[in-house]
């Protein structure tokens, strides 16, 4: 080959490594970032809907029905997170089978927030995880107003193209909602006598809502606030006696858990006690009994009322 040649070849593929070069940098530079609002929870994900409205795209990854604790995501999701304009948490712990995700994207530079850790937390007390922060905050409406708040100035200040103003009417719009919400279950929980206002669920879930409304959470199956642990034999009956002793008349189970421990703990509790279904940590599906977070809510509030009062 001449050296006339040679010269005009490496021309051409200095030219063409310059090109695909640009190209991948073109590529990288366009996915930082311009994924929209990835939200981990179904909870959290149809509230920031109802803040991020028609501004933003909105990928909720935990199917309706899933267990926060142990959901899992694929490696295209995974990817959907790291590019995300804004990935939206609960945090404290409550995401355990994507917690490497979110590290992941967060070391990558994706702006982030854990919402739970906004809402002044309060402290597990007792159990497997007692004075570890307690992620279940939405329990109580006016944390989950914190929360909307916070995740509107996060959606106005990380989020590119939003009209500011929308999505400062729409989280107001929501924020009356919950005031609403916060109303109605006030005046509902009234009808429980203060001797009945006792809760026992299948793990540590309730207690933002306990302390909201004024009620004593005597125990939970799990004593634990994650669904990954397991009681012992002595614990079920520690707390079956304490069941017996109080007088309880329902126990409360996650919709998305199996209620079998649940029922274990009724029979030895040697009483007539009721095992009620509450959707406390997933929404269902449009054709579920709590497709929102405000309709969550309000049956949650109905089976803890109906449950003990007996109604």
């Amino acid at each position: 080959m001449s050296a006339g040649r040679r010269g005009r070849l490496a021309a051409v593929l200095t030219s063409l490594l310059s090109v695909g070069a640009l190209a991948l940098g073109g590529c990288s530079a366009a996915g930082a970032g311009d994924g929209g609002i990835v939200v981990t929870t179904n909870i959290l994900g149809d509230v920031t809907r109802e803040i991020a409205g028609d501004e933003a795209d909105v990928t909720v990854l935990m199917q309706p029905g899933a267990d926060p604790h142990s959901f899992a995501i694929s490696a295209r999701e995974s990817a959907i997170v790291e590019q995300a304009g804004l990935l939206v948490h609960n945090g404290l712990g409550l995401e355990e089978g994507v917690q490497r995700n979110v590290d992941a994207a967060v070391e990558a530079g994706v702006p982030a927030t854990a919402v739970a850790e906004q809402v002044e937390p309060v402290r597990f007390s007792g159990g497997e995880s007692g004075g570890e922060a307690d992620p279940h905050f939405w329990t109580d409406p006016q944390r989950m107003r914190t929360a909307v708040e916070h995740i509107r100035d996060r959606i106005v200040s990380d989020v590119d193209g939003v009209d500011e103003q929308a999505v400062r009417d729409n989280a107001a719009a929501y924020l009356a909602k919950l005031d609403e919400l916060d109303g109605w279950m006030n005046g509902q929980f009234d009808r429980i006598p203060d001797g009945q206002r006792t809760l026992v669920t299948n793990h540590h879930v309730f207690g933002y809502l306990a302390q909201r409304y004024d009620f004593t959470v005597l125990g939970a199956v799990i004593p634990s606030g994650t669904t990954l642990a397991s009681p012992s034999a002595s614990d079920l009956e520690d707390l079956a006696g304490t069941v017996r002793e109080a007088g309880v008349r329902a126990i409360f189970a996650d919709s998305s858990q199996p209620d079998r421990l649940a029922q274990v703990l009724a029979d030895r509790a040697g009483v007539d006690v009721q095992v009620r279904s509450l959707y406390s940590e997933s929404l269902t599906g449009s054709d579920g009994g709590a497709p929102t977070y405000l309709a969550m809510m309000r049956a949650n509030t109905e089976a803890i009322v109906d449950g003990l009062t007996g109604a």
